[in-house]
């Protein structure tokens, strides 16, 4: 998911935002760009998202032969940062529109049966405290369900920034952490969620065929982990 805010290729052609970039003052630019971003926002909460099909809808053949969604996605969802790719019919989305994704400060308690976050991860300040407050709305005995780029099938490179969204903050592998710029997500969820029982963890490279560095990978090329909460 681009969290990159930047006007919309589709509707300014590049020639003439390479044209703005050269000729508006910094601080004129900026302020475009803010504009643009506010603007989107409010189309958003106003009328959704449109469909935007990503990641999550590359997993879903993969999923469907599984039986993922039988599985953790049963009842009532929520999917953060959704960006309009949509988990499920069964899941409302979260987005900027609606509030920080660190904290999901209007929702309940275990007010939900299964959380799932995609590509989300790597963009918020805090990992550790966007895990808790995701943890703290799913129901004792549902499913905390998160899938970050891998930086080895993604990133291809050890350090930030990314070649490919400058807004990622860290990078994620499965079972390590690498200071300064990579976070296992494993160790991560070890101390942000002690007593999440891990269902599965794994790489997820159906269809990932490209490993030049200079290339942006096709496929899948990311981790994938399930979580569920204890009984109480």
């Amino acid at each position: 998911m681009n969290r990159a805010w930047s006007l919309d290729a589709a509707r300014v052609p590049s020639g003439i935002k390479s044209e703005l970039k050269r000729i508006a003052p910094p601080r004129l630019w900026l302020m475009l760009r803010e504009f643009r971003s506010t603007a989107r926002l409010v189309k958003y909460r106003a009328l959704g998202r449109p469909e935007n099909p990503g990641e999550t809808a590359k997993a879903r053949p993969r999923r469907l032969r599984e039986g993922f969604f039988a599985n953790y996605c049963v009842g009532r969802g929520l999917d953060i940062g959704y960006g309009g790719d949509l988990l499920s019919g069964n899941c409302v989305g979260w987005d900027l529109e609606h509030g920080d994704a660190r904290y999901l400060s209007r929702l309940g308690d275990e007010s939900f049966d299964f959380v799932y976050s995609s590509h989300t991860l790597e963009h918020v300040s805090d990992p550790g405290e966007a895990l808790h407050n995701w943890y703290r709305v799913v129901r004792a005995g549902g499913h905390l369900i998160l899938l970050v780029p891998d930086r080895e099938l993604y990133e291809k490179k050890l350090t930030l920034p990314s070649r490919w969204n400058p807004d990622h903050k860290r990078f994620f592998l499965l079972d390590r952490d690498e200071p300064p710029d990579t976070v296992g997500l494993r160790p991560l969820i070890e101390r942000a969620l002690p007593d999440a029982c891990v269902v599965c963890a794994r790489r997820c490279a159906d269809g990932h065929t490209i490993v030049d560095p200079g290339m942006h990978s096709d496929g899948e090329y990311s981790i994938e982990v399930i979580l569920r909460k204890p009984l109480r």
